[in-house]
């Protein structure tokens, strides 16, 4: 036919397929168009929204019995196949609307047209098409609506992952494969207690204590989350937002801290962070409007690596941080004095209380406050970080590690046991465990 550029032939062999121009053969073209630009809008909707839903739309997605939620949830559970599936289709279905579109424009463009002014309006209508109606507008949708998009295609999606199964699973492997070979040039790094064994042999001698525990938090410390060395909510000292100038004058004189945070109705409600530096010119006057004095709060996740939070406080120039989970409840705050400690030691200046909250009785008796986190004790008693991680579930603190342990409330004077660990419960208030005394049994010699 002429018109047709050298070389395309396939798209010829559709045009004679198709007895060439016709008002029938157009309308079967423009249908299927729509519907290959509506399956791969739909596609990349999907992959936009199931790869941006949040750990709250996914818990979300787990506790509904409806069908499109089910089918959302174990569609997450395979990551990797889900976006395999999602790549592979959307490539086979694009491919399907740059012949659709050839064909269809072919049959309206004129013979008389030249062969290059042809191939510009293919390409340009071509991408056009793919590019608007099948990348840009479903993932905008997509991502102002992701859970609600989740659900829309997950039925589709999931009858894509059958059909493409084949050549999913086949990528997938190739991933793992690769994967495979990267991850075992690295398989003769050595452990952390490697190194801390490493550091004790070469510094230990010539070292004081406190400096070998420095290198040792360094060590330690990419590994470390917010939530490891967070204060928790319980022992947060905040500002109700509707106190008066008088009361918040008092309460911030109590505390003793340089900031507290400021929250409306509950603490999961924070207004912000009031610095009390900034009342040192208004303390002559009885009443002020101390909101003005209010600056923004800083957000981070529990699971935040402190190393990373670190450089954010240098970058941002801000000491305090509120801590919040999944959910954006609030989980504690952090401090700039908080990750320091984790390297050099505790920093205690003139305006700390003398209370330790433990008491080291010997080399393997501890009394700790139930409050105290995990990472703390494990700092205080000389063990790595992860000792307890096998037992104690979500807790970070040393009463939930009990919970945990135990399963139930444990009563006064009740004991515990994990490995060589011995946990007994010296105090209680209501439900809370107060105070914990530690004994650390030596471990029995090994049967040769």
């Amino acid at each position: 036919m002429e018109g047709l550029p050298e070389g395309d032939h396939f798209t010829s062999l559709l045009l004679q397929a198709t007895g060439g121009f016709s008002t029938s053969n157009a309308t079967i073209l423009i249908i299927a168009i729509l519907i290959l630009l509506l399956m791969s809008a739909v596609i990349a909707g999907a992959e936009t929204a199931f790869f941006s839903l949040s750990a709250k739309d996914i818990f979300f997605l787990k506790t509904k019995e409806r069908g499109s939620a089910r089918q959302a949830a174990q569609l997450l559970e395979q990551p990797k196949m889900l976006l395999a599936t999602i790549l592979v289709a959307n490539n086979f279905i694009n491919i399907a609307i740059v012949i659709t579109t050839n064909v269809f424009i072919r049959l309206i463009i004129p013979p008389s047209m030249s062969a290059l002014l042809s191939f510009f309006i293919q390409v340009v209508g071509v991408t056009f098409l793919l590019v608007l109606f099948g990348e840009v507008l479903p993932k905008v949708y997509a991502t102002q609506n992701n859970l609600r998009m989740a659900l829309f295609s997950a039925a589709y999606i999931k009858i894509l992952m059958v059909i493409f199964r084949p050549v999913s699973a086949m990528l997938v492997s190739s991933t793992r494969f690769i994967e495979g070979k990267i991850s075992s040039k690295s398989a003769n790094n050595i452990s952390s207690e490697d190194f801390e064994h490493a550091i004790e042999l070469t510094v230990g001698h010539s070292a004081t204590r406190e400096e070998v525990n420095i290198f040792k938090g360094i060590l330690k410390f990419g590994n470390i989350t917010a939530k490891q060395i967070m204060r928790t909510r319980l022992d947060v000292t905040a500002l109700d937002h509707d106190m008066s100038f008088s009361e918040v004058r008092k309460h911030c004189l109590e505390a003793g801290y340089s900031r507290l945070p400021v929250y409306k109705e509950t603490l999961d409600k924070v207004a912000g962070i009031i610095h009390t530096k900034d009342f040192l010119p208004f303390l002559d006057l009885d009443d002020y409007n101390w909101h003005t004095l209010i600056r923004p709060a800083y957000f981070v996740h529990e699971g935040k690596l402190i190393e990373d939070l670190l450089k954010e406080f240098q970058q941002k120039r801000i000491h305090f941080a509120m801590v919040v989970d999944e959910f954006g409840g609030t989980s504690g705050i952090i401090t700039l004095e908080d990750i320091m400690e984790e390297i050099i030691g505790d920093i205690r200046d003139e305006f700390d209380e003398d209370d330790l909250n433990y008491k080291k009785i010997d080399n393997n008796t501890y009394i700790f406050e139930g409050k105290m986190l995990i990472n703390d004790v494990c700092r205080i008693i000389g063990e790595p970080s992860d000792t307890f991680d096998a037992c104690k579930g979500e807790s970070d603190s040393l009463a939930g590690l009990i919970l945990e342990i135990r399963g139930r409330f444990a009563a006064v004077n009740e004991s515990v046991r994990f490995e060589q660990y011995e946990f007994t419960v010296m105090a209680l208030d209501k439900m809370r465990i107060q105070r914990v005394k530690l004994t650390i049994h030596p471990l029995a010699p090994k049967e040769h």
